[in-house]
């Protein structure tokens, strides 16, 4: 049995602003540690319940946060940027029995933690086949595709509601209570590795393959807060303004659609100037 984790941090232990997650402050060293500590729970305890094999996949911003000194031994992970399916490679080679989704949050537009999808204040909102979108919900169709269950979800509480909706079988953590976008009620780490480790090790009972769903088309519609983040985002082809601030484009599947989904975040990243975006 193989399963994989896909590692974002805004969702994970003590995080609760901005710099907590910003590569190269002090207060992200210091959360390397408690979100380092989050996934290597869910590793172990994927062990716990029978998995012969983890493979973690770095998923939050640089992809290079996760101490690797401190994971598990048994563990191999995957990291650093340009990853043909981002947040949730490794899906597509045919041998995951199912994912974990650890450290995510809620999405743009929404309650929770450091809500976002993709881009951190950019993006002020995306809907999938006129759902809003989380990182969670666009994953979690992409993953479908080849026919890989999610089984765990980590995150604030806010978190784990949003994954009833997209994963309602599988196990979530709550690692914090939301206040507001920046503030939460944190749960000690101690804490926090207990408890996903505990849920990892039932969730290992769900791992397990199943037929490929194809749900497509999808239809993708995002908001920007900015006209001209717009404008640039339709140089992607198959894109089209659609709305004020606004742009959409179909994809017959998630595959596509997400690979597309990057590339406009990426042209858009390349669209702000600074403060003024």
């Amino acid at each position: 049995m193989k399963i994989l984790i896909s590692a974002d941090m805004e969702g994970a232990t003590g995080v609760t602003w901005p710099a907590d997650v910003l590569p190269g402050t002090p207060q992200w060293e210091r959360c390397r540690a408690l979100f380092t500590s989050d996934v290597n729970a869910a590793a172990l305890g994927f062990f716990d319940g029978g998995a012969d094999e983890v493979l973690i996949n770095e998923a939050h911003w640089t992809m290079r946060n996760l101490l690797l000194e401190q994971l598990d031994q048994r563990v191999r992970m995957l990291t650093g940027r340009h990853k043909s399916l981002s947040m949730v490679e490794g899906v597509q080679h045919g041998d995951v029995d199912g994912i974990a989704f650890v450290g995510y949050h809620t999405g743009a537009g929404t309650q929770g933690v450091l809500a976002h999808t993709y881009l951190a204040n950019s993006i002020t909102g995306v809907w999938l086949n006129g759902t809003r979108a989380s990182e969670g919900l666009l994953n979690a169709h992409v993953v479908a595709e080849y026919g890989v269950p999610v089984v765990l979800v980590t995150g604030d509480d806010l978190t784990c509601v949003d994954a009833g909706g997209y994963a309602p079988e599988a196990r979530t953590v709550a690692v914090k209570d939301h206040v507001s976008r920046y503030a939460a009620v944190c749960r000690t780490p101690a804490r926090t590795a207990a408890d996903i480790r505990a849920a990892a090790k039932e969730a290992t009972a769900l791992a397990v393959r199943q037929e490929p769903v194809r749900g497509g088309p999808f239809a993708v519609e995002l908001e920007f807060d900015a006209d001209h983040l717009a404008a640039a985002a339709t140089v992607v082809p198959g894109v089209a303004g659609s709305g004020e601030r606004r742009v959409a484009y179909s994809s017959d599947t998630m595959y596509e659609g997400i690979r597309t989904f990057k590339a406009v975040t990426t042209i858009v990243s390349a669209a702000m100037e600074e403060q003024y975006g």
